[in-house]
């Protein structure tokens, strides 16, 4: 996996699937990553559809678990059971928290640090650098995640990143053109909401044009 890719080589990241059906069509796609939410506020609560059985036999080796505030406990047991081999953590987790949970998880297993990006971007993010494998940034609101909305991408290149990125908040076929004015290109778009019949329920030939439109253009 390429830590910083060119612009013609975006991964992809479908997340909140609930659906088995969906799932197997995107590994057939070769789809690079699949996001299974566990925030039960969500709409997209994967358990509500999924036991962590039926995802840990999902053979894919990019399989994200997304939590929000989670207890280490919780987020130990639910990787383990579902076989994951990414976390992605969406809430309000601090580096203390972080090196707590890398020491209950298996040593193979990814981290993800989201940073909810607003008008402007205030984090102290660097401390997180030894931390996690991969920061995502998302558009900030007052819910976790899923908001459909798109964050000023210029404030990218106003901040050093130093980890490969994924790109998160409102990407759609309209806004895509903008993402060769990122300098530190992502190594990972990250889709979701635009991409959806219903909360959890996938439009697969929407992402299936999505994909053949991003490699036309980049």
């Amino acid at each position: 996996m390429s830590q910083q890719p060119s612009t013609n080589n975006y991964q992809l990241k479908v997340c909140g699937l609930t659906k088995l059906d969906q799932i197997q069509e995107l590994i057939s796609m070769n789809i690079d990553f699949l996001g299974f939410i566990f925030y039960e506020k969500s709409p997209r609560f994967v358990l509500n559809h999924l036991s962590l059985e039926e995802i840990s036999e999902i053979n894919h080796q990019g399989k994200v678990g997304v939590f929000v505030n989670e207890s280490i406990e919780k987020i130990a047991e639910i990787t383990e059971k579902a076989k994951l081999n990414f976390i992605q953590l969406h809430g309000d987790e601090d580096e203390n928290f972080i090196k707590d949970l890398r020491k209950n998880v298996k040593k193979e297993v990814k981290l993800i640090k989201v940073f909810r990006v607003g008008e402007t971007f205030n984090f102290q993010f660097s401390i997180f650098n030894s931390l996690v494998d991969y920061f995502l940034f998302d558009t900030d609101s007052k819910a976790f995640g899923g908001t459909g909305k798109t964050f000023d991408w210029q404030i990218l290149n106003e901040i050093e990143i130093s980890k490969p990125y994924f790109l998160s908040g409102g990407i759609s076929l309209e806004n895509i053109h903008q993402l060769s004015t990122i300098n530190h290109q992502p190594l990972a778009l990250d889709i979701n909401s635009k991409f959806e019949i219903e909360p959890g329920s996938k439009d697969i030939e929407k992402i299936k044009n999505f994909t053949q439109i991003v490699k036309k253009i980049y």
